[in-house]
């Protein structure tokens, strides 16, 4: 059961994408089979939104027509990535168990008529699942087309329902103990919210105000640990009747309510699907920053771009199309940095229903098209690139990465509601990128001995043992670099006392922060060396590091915004305020400089993949509008000639190494 298993399938690297035979006719499947051999399609997923048509009345099962496609296609030399799917129940379960369909904070009900209508914590939803997971394995789990398993589909739905409630105080009693240890955990004794008994503890429904912040992260990490039960129930009704690896996809990083470490973990193979949030070269970043999340949450191990958008990029309430050449770009972005194919949502484009405006490998329009074009050129680069198949990625920097922070900082009445999450990571890991600089993503308690550098820009909630981690990289030689309202409390949301962060963290700092002062929304503040603070300050004074930057009016002029302290054989850097975009570039460019991290090609974007015998493959993007010159000559595995110059928009794979 390893991903092992799909990349000896395939004989290379994966390329296709979901697909929905079921919502066409005779003909139009027999243009697939024809189209899909002309873009070199090999993997398609199936079944993702087939319960319906899989069990058209409870216990009843019709498995013909799945049995029909999956022949078509395994006769046809595209192999299956076979769905569960739970993600969205048919009509006569709702109308069967009403009490399973979700409940939004404010007790709302929500009804049929979309996707993700289900509550995870109602027994008859998770009976249901199980059982359609295991019907499919006992009939497919040994059929020829199936690589591997695919189930659910992106889990997101929370719920706040009566079985929530049941399901959440058996969780309770697992992690607390006891009533006592969940009140002292909770801080109940502030506004007479003390608990007498377990049937008064309720989801963190919507309420009059401000809701109790220990209450609203337990129920964040009760669900995490839900979906993830209901994962490994259909996982192992699967594996018990299947040799084929088992996965469920990855979404947006704000999307899921997951720990994504702790899913790593549960997955034969990680998954992600990814969507630009940006057009043009925002979307080259954001499609770093998805791959290097999924690269690290595989932990080392083979991941997969599950779905990517094929002329679709996000942009506020807009959806965009891509650029000439940014299907290869983007699919060349996720392959460089670890990804063992590229899958795309979806391969034909739905003429009806909820989606139909959303992109796919063959439009409206048809073959003959630019995007048909483009996803046939992209399908044939792909299919020169099979021999990388297993191969790694390392990188020197880590950002840090925990969900408990992520939760925490989404708690009721913080200081300022500028303390985005997800924006802070970004902006570190996309700073890290404009220098030219592959990042993995680590956790606080990981082993991070072997990166050179380790960012922590957002990790208001730290753990004694995190705290304790950084001391330690840091005293064994680590550069750390901690931002703002970081380790101002443990695990529980209780604030550190006597100063923050986390006083292990604090020696390696050489700081200990009295104040946070939270700035207007349209408020900076200038600081010594010219550069500008936005959102946030604070006093802190120094206990051993040495004052770099600092702050120049009001009641901190003269006080360290940026400071430096060597302890043990390390540097321990701390940044007290937001900085503006050219001051926080210049701040990483420095920490790069001084400790030897280097881009691997300025100018473009370069990230290598490594096998065991030495071999290296150099995958080269040029997002600029001029060409960019080669140090050297370099064969290219997509031309298959000597490449020594990118054009604009260009992308190469170029070969060293020991077969070259």
């Amino acid at each position: 059961m390893t991903s092992r298993h799909l990349i000896d399938r395939l004989g290379g690297l994966a390329f296709g994408g979901d697909y929905n035979p079921e919502q066409w006719d005779e003909p139009v499947w027999k243009e697939d089979d024809t189209l899909m051999r002309r873009a070199r399609v090999n993997l398609a997923t199936v079944g993702v939104f087939s319960w319906a048509l899989l069990e058209p009345e409870e216990g009843r099962y019709d498995f013909a027509w799945l049995d029909a496609h999956l022949d078509r296609l395994h006769a046809n030399g595209v192999a299956v990535d076979l769905a569960t799917p739970t993600a969205s129940p048919p009509p006569w379960f709702t109308l069967a168990h009403p009490d399973a369909l979700p409940v939004a904070p404010d007790g709302t009900r929500l009804t049929h008529g979309s996707r993700d209508t289900y509550c995870l914590a109602a027994p008859a939803y998770r009976n249901a699942a199980a059982r359609i997971a295991t019907a499919l394995a006992e009939r497919y789990g040994d059929h020829p087309a199936v690589a591997m398993w695919h189930v659910h589909n992106e889990y997101t739905t929370l719920c706040w329902c009566d079985h929530t409630a049941v399901a959440f105080r058996d969780w309770l009693r697992a992690r607390h103990g006891s009533l006592e240890a969940l009140n002292e955990a909770w801080g109940t004794a502030f506004w007479s919210q003390h608990y007498s008994a377990w049937e008064q503890v309720l989801p963190p429904r919507a309420t009059q105000w401000h809701r109790n912040p220990g209450h609203t992260l337990d129920f964040r990490r009760f669900w995490s640990d839900t979906v993830l039960a209901a994962y490994r129930e259909q996982r192992d009704a699967i594996r018990a009747r299947s040799d084929r690896p088992v996965t469920t996809n990855m979404m947006l990083p704000g999307y899921q309510n997951l720990d994504l470490w702790a899913l790593g973990r549960e997955v034969d193979l990680v998954t992600i699907d990814h969507y630009p949030s940006a057009p043009g070269l925002d979307a080259a970043a954001d499609t770093a920053f998805g791959a290097d999340r999924a690269r690290s949450f595989a932990g080392g191990r083979p991941w997969l771009l599950m779905e990517q958008g094929t002329n679709t990029v996000y942009d506020g309430d807009r959806t965009l199309g891509k650029e000439p050449g940014e299907i290869l770009r983007h699919t060349l972005g996720h392959i460089a940095r670890g990804s063992e194919g590229a899958l795309f949502f979806q391969w034909r484009q739905s003429r009806a229903g909820a989606e139909q405006w959303h992109s796919a490998m063959l439009p409206h329009a048809g073959a003959d098209s630019r995007i048909f074009h483009e996803v046939q050129a992209a399908g044939a680069a792909v299919a020169r690139l099979g021999e990388l198949a297993g191969s790694t990625v390392t990188a020197q920097v880590a950002v840090l990465h925990d969900s408990d922070a992520w939760w925490a900082l989404e708690s009721d009445g913080l200081p300022s509601a500028d303390l985005d999450y997800h924006a802070t990571l970004r902006r570190a890991h996309r700073a890290l990128w404009d220098a030219g600089v592959t990042v993995d993503f680590a956790h606080p308690e990981h082993d991070l001995s072997r990166y050179r550098l380790v960012v922590a820009p957002a990790l208001f909630l730290l753990s004694d043992a995190g705290a304790a981690n950084l001391r330690r990289y840091v005293a064994d030689g680590g550069t750390l670099l901690v931002q703002y309202f970081s380790g101002f409390v443990d695990d529980r949301l209780h604030a550190r006392l006597g100063g923050y962060p986390a006083m292990p963290l604090r020696e390696a700092l050489g700081v200990r922060v009295e104040e946070h002062r939270s700035l207007r929304r349209d408020e900076g503040i200038v600081l010594s060396d010219g550069t500008h603070g936005t959102i946030w300050s604070e006093s802190l004074r120094t206990e051993g590091a040495e004052a770099l930057v600092t702050y120049t009016h009001g009641m901190l002029a003269a006080k360290p915004a940026l400071t430096r302290h060597h302890f043990g054989a390390g540097l321990g850097w701390y940044l007290s305020t937001r900085l503006d975009d050219t001051g926080y570039a210049a701040l990483i460019g420095r920490l790069l400089d001084e400790t030897g991290v280097n881009p691997e090609l300025p100018g473009l974007e370069s990230v290598t993949r490594h096998a065991p015998d030495g071999t290296r493959w150099q995958f080269v993007l040029n997002h600029g509008a001029y060409a960019v010159s080669l140090p050297e000559p370099a064969h290219d595995l997509l031309t298959g000639a000597p490449v020594d110059e990118l054009p604009p928009g260009g992308c190469a794979v170029l070969k060293h190494g020991k077969t070259q």
